[in-house]
């Protein structure tokens, strides 16, 4: 049942998203969704160890040492997909046998150890009796008497070394042996934190999907609320889109014509500067004669005085009067023609403004978006109130849905799973203690027998007297050496013990590591439970099978626990679109059609846009024929070319001044100074202003020449602009409003493709979002399983299984060693060996005497 309830949750989750995929170009404009909601879990699926991560690589290596071999992925496959009947033919079959043999192939890393530790639990033992029996009897040791050799502190020595080094060694074991135990418990004790962690996540998990759901549908209102923005706005949308189309032909016929106006009135101030130059310059240059023939006149008169008859004078008189003849004007401007009839016809076509007519024909333009907008009023409505009807739609929709009774199901199953783990974990704690407790047994009997050793080793050392012989050793000798012997005895009654323990823990912890815990990690055991008819002959998948009910969708343990792993939403993990069509929920293709009918419907009339009326035409035709191209600008330019007068009269006037001053003083050189400024003041006041005027009309008659030429050319080019864009708006308006109306529209059916296609990024990637579910895979096997467990365990026999191997060369080395602390019964007696060689023949045994024999009794036992 309750699979079924979260299987339904998850569908739920997934009834948000659309597989339409989309018909049109997204639109230009992006919307803005937000984030979906979306709270933080507790849980880190990950374990640090701290500083016993140290042991636990150590074991790992050795681990690798042990069992080099990758995971055997064909080889569980087959196993497990082979049948072994209880047919004793069925394990003789040759595909079984090979399969056996690969298999113990594998395992022969965990099966030779084993078998040597087995070993070791049977002869262990066995040999402790018999070396106890056989000590018993005064054999293997037993007999308290030591012989002496010369190289016995030597022997002593180095038998006290080695059993230091192995009684270290196991101390060490024992301490990681001992350290793995603790941190077992404090881990189990502390993983009712990490379990209520999961749980909680979990429950997070199930209270904000739907306020995720709701965001999502609530978010239409931001794709709707878009659109009508548009749509409001569809003058200057589309009104605009259809103005930029048509702008490319009409603003350049309508800057033309704009421009024309402006020429007319540029060539109607050049005309009339021509005619009023012209008027001045006739009027001047007629003034202007007028008194250089009266300049000349008086100049005549003065140089007819008696003062030129000098001889100093006469030269100078006569060249002054051989020049009078420069003083006379140049131009003639009497002969040109006038442009009266010119000025007066465009003074006609200026009677209509034809910039105002220009203007008109912008605003009209201009007022396309307008235009646009009044013409599509009860269009608008009605797509208006069918993006309404698609929102109800989907709120009802969702409305539909039994969420929160699905929620309210899964809540209950959560909290009684909650509560069932509570109930049982001080069960688990209860057991875990008596594991602790039965691992620091075993851990106190290495420690009893270290405690021997150790004091053994303290006694022996500090109490041995290397003066006094075997038989009168001091009792702190013989105490150290019955300490050993004591840590002898119990290393060979516990030994056996720890070294069943050891090979039970080491089997198991061991393949527990290299068949779950690193294919766990590199994720190949997710492979293996992918393999088709693996877990079921009949399903393929067997996952999609109980999922979705159907074994041929490719659903893999592997893609779901990644695709939880990155906190992908569960509907794209779990292919939930296999079990709900949700076409109809966010189906777009049913709306978006009736959304395009309602929009191609909108058809908007610019035949009442005008640019030029036929007034603004025929101005411009008067104005091609006003007659300035017939100027006869050569005359013009003529007489312009030419200078005022015929010598420039300020050189005349410096000239005349300083002939003046080669004369004698007197009357004549100061009349002569004196016509000479009047020339400079004709110059001053007639000769410059004429050359103003001449200079103005210069320019006009030049602009008008250069402009004259291009007139009619002119005219033409803009009457044909102006007829070529009127056209286009009056015969092809219609298929620019069908072009312009498809983009329109595809920019508002692209709002809905966003929505979608946000809304399925969001299901996919954050929307129910099954991060708790990969922690609790991650809790339950990476972290208590391999971390705190396995770990553990495979530490605990490491260091136990080392203490076991080395109470082997501790016992041989406290047996050795005790001989020598221990106070012997009896001893070796030898005579003086240089001086009476042939006395040890008679004595025998090597040169010792029996004490029997000899009477040298040990004056401790004899008291």
């Amino acid at each position: 049942m309750a699979v079924e309830l979260c299987l339904l949750l998850l569908l739920l989750c997934g009834s948000t998203v659309s597989e339409v995929q989309p018909l049109h170009k997204p639109p230009p404009g992006t919307l803005d969704f937000g984030f979906v909601p979306a709270k933080t879990y507790d849980t880190n699926a990950y374990h640090e160890p701290g500083p016993i991560g140290i042991l636990f690589r150590l074991v790992h290596s050795f681990l690798y040492l042990v069992q080099p071999n990758s995971f055997p992925q064909d080889l569980i496959k087959k196993l497990t997909q082979q049948k072994f009947g209880n047919v004793q033919g069925d394990y003789q079959k040759p595909e079984n046998v090979v399969l056996t043999l690969q298999a113990i192939y594998y395992e022969i890393g965990f099966i030779v150890p084993a078998a040597l530790g087995l070993l070791f639990v049977l002869l262990l033992p066995l040999v402790g009796l018999c070396f106890c029996m056989c000590r018993c009897c005064d054999n293997c040791g037993g007999e308290m008497h030591q012989r002496q050799k010369k190289n016995a502190d030597c022997r002593r020595g180095c038998f006290a070394t080695f059993l230091f080094v192995a009684s270290l060694i196991i101390s060490i074991g024992v301490l990681c042996a001992y350290a793995a135990n603790q941190h077992l418990t404090s881990q189990v004790r502390g993983a009712k934190n990490l379990v209520h962690s999961n749980f909680k996540d979990l429950r997070i998990f199930l209270n904000n999907t739907p306020g995720q759901i709701d965001y999502l549908v609530s978010q239409y209102n931001t794709t709707k609320n878009k659109a009508l923005s548009d749509l409001n706005n569809v003058g200057p949308l589309l009104g605009s889109r259809v103005q930029e189309r048509f702008a490319k032909e009409v603003r350049p016929a309508l800057d033309a014509a704009l421009t024309m106006a402006g020429a007319i009135r540029e060539t109607k101030e050049a005309l009339e500067n021509v005619s009023v130059s012209v008027e001045v310059l006739q009027e001047g240059t007629e003034r202007l004669h007028s008194n250089l023939t009266n300049v000349k006149i008086h100049l005549s008169n003065t140089l007819s005085d008696s003062a030129c008859s000098a001889a100093q004078a006469a030269s100078t008189c006569n060249i002054i009067r051989n020049s009078l003849n420069q003083l006379n004007i140049n131009a003639n401007f009497s002969g040109l023609p006038g442009v009266s009839t010119q000025v007066a016809k465009v003074n006609d076509v200026l009677k209509i403004d034809l910039s105002s007519l220009v203007q008109k024909g912008y605003a009209a333009f201009n007022d396309t978006p307008d235009l646009v907008l009044n013409q599509t009023r009860n269009i608008l409505s009605d797509i208006k109130n069918l993006l309404d009807f698609i929102g109800s739609n989907i709120t009802s929709f969702t409305k539909m849905l039994p969420v929160q009774k699905v929620l309210a199901d899964l809540t209950i199953y959560l909290t009684q799973s909650e509560a069932y783990v509570q109930d049982y974990f001080p069960v688990v704690e209860q057991y875990d203690f008596y594991r602790w407790l039965g691992c620091l047994i075993l851990c106190c009997m290495v420690i009893l027998i270290l405690v021997f050793y150790y004091l053994g080793l303290l006694c022996g050392t500090c109490g041995y007297d290397k003066h006094a012989s075997p038989t009168t050793r001091g009792c702190i000798s013989n105490t150290g050496g019955n300490f050993l012997m004591a840590g002898v005895g119990f290393s060979f009654l516990f030994s056996w013990v720890l070294m069943i323990i050891v090979v039970i823990t080491f089997v198991t912890g061991g393949n527990v590591e290299k068949l779950v815990c690193e294919p766990f990690e590199d994720r190949t055991l997710f492979k293996v439970l992918d393999t088709p008819y693996l877990l079921n002959r009949h399903w393929r998948n067997y996952l999609s099978a109980i999922v979705l009910k159907n074994p041929d969708i490719n659903l893999t343990f592997e893609k779901v626990y990644s695709d939880c792993k990155e906190n992908k939403g569960i509907y794209t993990t779990l292919h939930l679109e296999n079990l709900f069509n949700i076409n109809e929920f966010l189906n777009i293709s049913m709306y978006t059609e009736d959304v395009s009918l309602k929009i191609e419907h909108i058809n908007v009339n610019l035949s009442n846009i005008v640019l030029l009326d036929e007034i603004g035409k025929r101005n411009l035709l008067d104005f091609s024929s006003s007659g300035i191209d017939g100027i006869n600008f050569a005359a013009y330019l003529t007489e312009i070319n030419k200078s005022v007068t015929k010598v420039d009269l300020l050189s005349f006037a410096n000239d005349l001044e300083a002939r003046a001053d080669q004369l004698p003083k007197g009357a004549l050189e100061n009349a002569l100074k004196g016509h000479a400024n009047s020339i400079r003041m004709i110059h001053n006041q007639q000769v410059v202003p004429l050359e103003q005027a001449m200079s103005t009309l210069n320019q006009s008659i030049r602009l008008l020449q250069r402009t004259s030429s291009e007139f009619m050319v002119k005219v033409r080019n803009v009457l044909s602009a102006v007829d070529a864009a009127q056209f286009l708006i009056s015969n092809d308006a219609s298929l620019v409003i069908i072009q312009e109306t498809k983009k329109y529209m595809d920019m508002i059916i692209g709002y809905f493709e966003q929505y979608v296609e946000w809304v399925k990024e969001s299901i996919t990637m954050e929307v129910a979002a099954c991060k708790p579910i990969a922690n609790v895979i991650d809790t339950a096997v990476d972290i208590f399983l391999c971390s705190y467990v396995i770990d553990s365990v495979n530490t605990f026999w490491f260091g136990l299984g080392g203490c076991s191997i080395f109470l082997i060369p501790a016992i041989i080395c406290a047996i050795k060693l005790s001989k020598y602390y221990r106070r012997m019964d009896t001893e070796d007696v030898y005579d003086d060996v240089e001086t009476i060689p042939m006395k040890n023949m008679e004595n025998g045994n090597n040169g010792y005497h029996k004490e029997h024999l000899y009477g040298i009794h040990n004056p401790v036992m004899t008291r």
